[in-house]
């Protein structure tokens, strides 16, 4: 099997290091679809084999799923902190969950939160009014709009003390899950250094708040609603049972992870490439107008703006909420005419697959073109798969789509936007993560 060239004795760790999303690129350009990277020294080495064509990443995620489990050490740092929730579950403790989630995301469920985006995005633009200088990072603006959004679908009049604690928790908790998922080796997390107890002070501040809000929903202390906690603690089945608190919290806080980062990503990097290229913002704003007139957008509204679509589209290729994906083969499987053994950490990466020069010409180019119906009817199924796919796909999708093609709607019909940074370095996080400011100049398109 191809492998990338390292250094003697710790092999590509520090390329992994400093930039990993470069690493896989690089690994691709000169080896393939299907590349060994080592990292550490002996005895704590790491092989990470690396999946990147479309084919590829369709048969580690569905076709052969069952051969492929969440059981790295990534997956169990983020179970150990956020929760046994549908991220990260597996065997009959994800179907159970499923099951009893799922009837939660139908369509018409999820349309009818619609109106809750909407909301929190007149915020975002009454509070851009005051804008000293007329510059927001659209990044930070994003993420606030929709941990908002999640935590009003989430909890319903709780948002408020919700927000601001996992504003302040989750960085934490992230950060330490980050440390501890790509270290070689970790301390255990009973002991008292001062990562772990920051750590441990964050999560049991975020679970004693979740805790709360359950508990008041169960005892009739707060009035049950249309929120998502208050179907989730209904949520019930003849062979399924019910959700007990626990394993509430575990779908609250997955959610919360899942729902709001990934989200805001998509919407971040939309308004920053547009910025940068005023024929497609202009192209996305005369469509919008045409649309929308001055109403306020609902769910019927996804399928009458196909361009604004693309447009998204396009940005989760350039920069997928969930670069890479990772799991562990169970069975010696063969993949692309290589042998991956047992036991064998795999990763399928988006960031890599979806630039992809068999599937994607010029690929570092913004072109939402590439999303004409005719044009994805042309690919592979996986030449493009920001939500994952085969049975573990992100159960959240259409309510991300639904959040992010009204927020963007409402946001390009108010402002006109300029890119004030250019360039926008990322890095591999639980989600793709900014390394700097996203700042944009904004001007009011108000009459």
């Amino acid at each position: 099997m191809p492998e990338l060239a390292g250094v003697p004795l710790l092999g590509s760790l520090f390329d992994l290091k400093s930039d990993s999303l470069g690493t896989y690129l690089r690994a691709q350009q000169q080896h393939g679809d299907v590349v060994r990277i080592t990292a550490g020294p002996p005895g704590l080495r790491a092989e990470l084999y690396c999946v990147f064509s479309a084919e590829g990443a369709q048969q580690v995620l569905a076709s052969e799923s069952a051969n492929f489990r969440k059981d790295n050490a990534f997956y169990q740092e983020i179970r150990d902190s956020f929760g046994n929730g549908l991220l990260t579950s597996q065997d009959e403790d994800y179907l159970r969950q499923r099951r009893l989630v799922q009837p939660l995301f139908t369509k018409r469920r999820v349309d009818g939160y619609a109106a809750a985006v909407a909301a929190e995005t007149r915020t975002v633009l009454g509070r851009w009014e005051e804008v000293p200088g007329d510059v927001v990072d659209v990044s930070d603006e994003m993420m606030r709009l929709a941990l908002r959004a999640v935590s009003r679908i989430l909890f319903g009049a709780d948002v408020d003390a919700t927000v601001e604690v996992v504003d302040r928790c989750f960085p934490v908790i992230t950060d330490y899950v980050l440390r501890r998922g790509y270290s070689p080796a970790n301390l255990p997390r009973t002991w008292p250094t001062p990562a772990n107890r920051r750590a441990a002070a964050a999560t049991g501040e975020l679970y004693g708040l979740c805790d709360r809000i359950i508990a008041e929903r169960r005892s009739g202390a707060s009035a049950q609603g249309e929120d998502l906690l208050s179907l989730l603690a209904a949520a019930t089945s003849s062979d399924d049972g019910e959700f007990d608190a626990a394993e509430l919290r575990d779908q609250v806080l997955i959610f919360l992870l899942a729902g709001h980062e990934t989200t805001a990503t998509s919407l971040a990097f939309a308004l920053h490439l547009l910025a940068r290229h005023p024929a497609e913002q202009q192209r996305a704003r005369e469509e919008i107008s045409r649309v929308l007139g001055d109403r306020t957008p609902d769910a019927a509204d996804l399928d009458r703006l196909p361009y604004l679509t693309q447009v998204l589209k396009e940005a989760m290729r350039l920069y997928p909420a969930a670069p890479v994906i990772g799991r562990s083969s169970v069975a010696a499987t063969e993949i692309g005419g290589h042998l991956v053994p047992a036991g064998a950490d795999v990763m399928v990466a988006p960031w890599v697959t979806h630039r992809h020069p068999r599937y994607w010409p010029d690929p570092d180019r913004f072109d939402p073109e590439r999303f004409t119906p005719e044009a994805e009817a042309a690919r592979p199924r996986y030449a493009w798969f920001p939500f994952g796919g085969g049975p573990r796909a992100c159960i959240g999708q259409h309510f991300s789509m639904l959040e992010s093609v009204i927020a963007l709607a409402m946001i390009l019909r108010a402002y006109e936007f300029e890119a004030v940074d250019t360039e926008v370095p990322v890095s591999a996080g639980i989600t793709l993560q900014t390394q700097g400011p996203t700042r944009c100049r904004v001007r009011s398109l108000a009459g």
